[in-house]
């Protein structure tokens, strides 16, 4: 199975007040990714991670990296150092990727892309980086410019923050349940 998440920076404190995530520090945050990814993600599944996972790159971070089920495929974002030893543990690591998941293209960046490759021809655009702010409700908004235009606009934010990701990696048909429940669009203002 192929699963998604985006954001999850590991050992960075200000994300956790940030993005007013439930956790009272970054070791009791690495535990609580943790727990949810290995809830969901078996040995042999993959993931991607749509960008800055881990805030440095020291041992604790290849220690987390390696208590992480399934194999782990980095979509490069812009807090990714990829310094050893934790660069050297991603199966793959690259900027931009496009992908096939159950018959549907995927194209996978850590920065959101308005108009992507096949977006008239049923692909999906996952992206990270702009967390649950104002920049990504700028984003929905032009989602909806977008759709009056009758342009497809399967544009999915991955954040792990994201109330459908629950800061833990979801599948692709997950993903896609919740976009058409509009849950993205009632997102929490901060």
């Amino acid at each position: 199975m192929i699963f998604y998440i985006a954001d999850t920076h590991f050992g960075h404190e200000n994300a956790i007040r940030y993005d007013e995530r439930p956790f009272a520090d970054t070791r009791e945050m690495a535990e609580g990714l943790i727990d949810r990814w290995n809830r969901r993600v078996g040995e042999e599944d993959t993931v991607y991670v749509l960008g800055d996972a881990f805030w440095k790159d020291g041992e604790d971070s290849a220690n987390i990296f390696k208590s992480l089920n399934g194999h782990k495929r980095l979509i490069r974002g812009n807090h990714d150092k990829l310094r050893r030893p934790l660069g050297a543990l991603w199966e793959s690591v690259e900027p931009y990727a496009e992908i096939v998941d159950g018959g549907t293209q995927v194209v996978l960046c850590h920065y959101p892309i308005l108009f992507y490759a096949n977006q008239r021809h049923g692909a999906v655009m996952l992206y990270g980086h702009v967390h649950s702010t104002n920049e990504w409700r700028l984003i929905e908004k032009w989602r909806r410019e977008l759709r009056k235009l009758g342009i497809p606009d399967r544009i999915i934010n991955v954040g792990c923050m994201m109330t459908y990701m629950d800061y833990a990696p979801r599948t692709l048909t997950e993903l896609l349940e919740a976009d058409a429940e509009g849950v993205g669009e009632r997102e929490k203002k901060h």
